[in-house]
């Protein structure tokens, strides 16, 4: 498809002009409307323009009508206090979505191959990648990775957009990084706290095993043997205490017989002085002998009933004299032995708890490595199915590379070449080259590009900066 008329009336610093389908270059000196053309047909074809004003100073509207040997007739118009005019229509019928059919028709290398010599790698990569043609939305950024990324630019292209996705400085690479960071530390603790555990260690049957029952059980036992061993003392030491018992009893009737034998000298005595009290005395003489009798009955009495006390104290541990006492050492030492493994259950629970969160961050840091590596290699998946105006194109790490090649490689030449070989891979494309400042060439390079545009069909508008002063149209 290529150009076979353009008019262009107020619009930009143009009055009017009217051009047919012929190679031509403008020339003149600065300021008489060269590159006013080619900004009004960048105009029509994509509805930019980095001029501040698009229609001609003191005029209401400008306007620029471009007809193709196809029938296709672009119509624009800006207006001053009015909404812009735009009609596009193939053979008299308007087309639908008229900016997506023109953006399918021209690309960014055919509107300004001299500046994208000009540019910098990255604004070339920029461009390049730009004219990748892959359908593609937020939904889709959701669909392959379950959310859309952060601190991420979506008004770059699909690849450009991948690549900071997977980018080392991007959200994903560092959050992995703090996380895999965040896991070794982890590790470390776990690690550390592993060596300071018993080897073997089995928290969970020691947090299980009950140390007071333990000691509960130790307890009752050194109580049976307190109780076994007093009813053994008791036992051997009755005999000893029955004769104890009976000594006393012996001494305190030997006292007794003293005590009666002493009054009854003195009896005989107050009875030899005192002739008028015998009756008297002899009387309280024969009582003595039922005093004694009750008295000694109440040391028998005291005796029978110490017997009696203690026999049945010896009675009551009767049951433990035959027992053997029972060995509480392994008990202790068991004890001994739970109450330091249970030392360790903290720091076991708080292993546990580190070795959750590393398996949690693990999992974590597994899912961001897929999805750095999903854009990684999504590109690769891209390019099978996008529409790619370029020959040999392919990227890497988000950069475009020509036949393996970065753009900045390439040479001044390959690079006119890659626009002219943009502008040829879609034959239902417009087939016109716009070159502003054809001068920035040299002679050799001008004349190449000419050549190379005529050999393969393609239709080109350039300006040269002359000292004219007047706008010159030179067929080629």
């Amino acid at each position: 498809m290529k150009v076979s008329r353009i008019k262009i009336t107020n619009l930009l610093g143009i009055r009017e002009y009217e051009g047919n389908g012929k190679n031509i270059e403008l020339s003149g000196k600065n300021g008489v409307g060269k590159t006013s053309v080619l900004d009004a047909i960048k105009y029509a074809l994509t509805n930019r323009s980095e001029r501040k004003y698009i229609v001609r100073d003191g005029e209401t509207e400008g306007e620029i009508i471009i007809e193709t040997d196809t029938g296709l007739t672009i119509n624009r118009k800006a207006r001053v206090g009015q909404t812009d005019y735009k009609s596009v229509k193939q053979n008299g019928m308007t087309i639908n979505s008229p900016e997506a059919f023109l953006k399918d028709i021209i690309t960014p290398l055919q509107l300004s191959p001299v500046e994208f010599m000009a540019m910098g790698e990255k604004e070339q990569n920029a461009l390049i990648l730009s004219m990748i043609d892959y359908p593609w939305s937020l939904e889709t950024i959701k669909e392959w990775f379950g959310e859309i990324p952060q601190d991420v630019n979506y008004d770059q292209n699909i690849l450009a957009v991948l690549n900071d996705i997977q980018a080392e400085n991007g959200t994903y690479y560092m959050t992995r990084q703090d996380i895999n960071r965040d896991i070794r530390s982890k590790r470390a603790i776990i690690e550390e706290i592993g060596s300071s555990l018993p080897p073997d260690y089995d928290g969970a049957r020691w947090e299980k095993e009950n140390l007071s029952e333990l000691y509960t059980e130790i307890e009752r036992i050194r109580k049976d043997n307190e109780t076994i061993e007093k009813a053994k003392r008791l036992k051997e030491s009755r005999d000893n205490k029955i004769r104890s018992f009976e000594a006393d009893k012996e001494i305190k009737l030997a006292a007794l017989d003293r005590d009666i034998t002493a009054q009854g000298n003195n009896i005989d005595t107050e009875l030899a002085s005192l002739k008028e009290r015998i009756a008297s005395l002899e009387k309280e003489k024969a009582g003595l002998s039922t005093t004694k009798a009750d008295r000694a009955a109440v040391i028998n009495s005291e005796y029978e009933k110490k017997v009696a006390q203690y026999d049945s104290e010896v009675a009551a541990y009767e049951e433990y004299v035959d027992k053997e006492t029972k060995p509480v050492d392994a008990l202790m030492a068991k004890a001994s032995e739970t109450e330091k493994m249970k030392s360790h259950i903290n720091e076991w629970k708080r292993m546990l708890t580190l070795e959750d969160e590393v398996s949690d961050l693990s999992k974590k840091s597994a899912s961001l490595t897929e999805k750095i590596e999903k854009a990684r290699t999504l590109p690769g998946e891209i390019l099978e199915t996008a529409k790619i105006p370029i020959d040999g194109l392919s990227v890497k790490n988000g950069i475009p590379l020509i036949n393996g090649l970065p753009v900045s490689n390439l040479s001044e030449g390959e690079k006119l070449d890659l626009c002219i070989d943009v502008t040829i891979q879609n034959p239902a494309g417009l087939q016109i080259i716009l070159i502003d400042g054809i001068e920035k060439l040299s002679t050799s390079m001008r004349e190449r590009l000419y050549s190379k545009c005529k050999e393969k069909g393609i239709q080109f508008i350039s300006t040269r900066t002359t000292d004219s002063d007047d706008l010159t149209i030179v067929e080629m």
